[in-house]
């Protein structure tokens, strides 16, 4: 398969749908998407709106989305147990989804978005139990 750019919502929903097919297979995120993801069809539609959004500068627009919320919340439903390591396993598979169908700027910020986003979302979520 060649590589494409991501130019429109039909690439970031491809890569949104690859990637968290992986997730949910994975030993370790695999059990944490799942347990907590009640409906993959709308989360599916939710994850592509915030892809979107970031990757494109299209779609439902800014202020839908609280991913520090989410994510702090996700952490207090598996008992505080998210670490740096699931982070970066998170990481690992997202570069290699982009890098096996895409290439170009976009695919480029998506990676770069990813880690800039993961770093800042396990401080919020570490600095959320402090809180506690």
């Amino acid at each position: 398969m060649d590589r494409v750019d991501i130019r429109s919502r039909k690439e970031v929903d491809f890569l949104v749908r690859r990637f968290y097919d992986q997730i949910r297979k994975h030993e370790t995120l695999g059990p944490i998407f799942n347990g907590v993801v009640e409906d993959w069809d709308h989360h599916f539609e939710h994850l592509s709106d915030f892809w979107e959004m970031i990757l494109l500068q299209t779609g439902p627009g800014a202020g839908k989305f609280n991913p520090t919320k989410v994510h702090q919340e996700v952490d207090t439903a598996v008992n505080n147990t998210i670490a740096q390591e699931h982070f970066g396993n998170w990481l690992e598979l997202w570069f290699g989804t982009i890098d096996r169908y895409f290439e170009g700027e976009v695919a480029s910020f998506a990676k770069e978005h990813a880690r800039r986003m993961a770093h800042m979302l396990f401080m919020r979520i570490w600095e959320g139990r402090q809180k506690h």
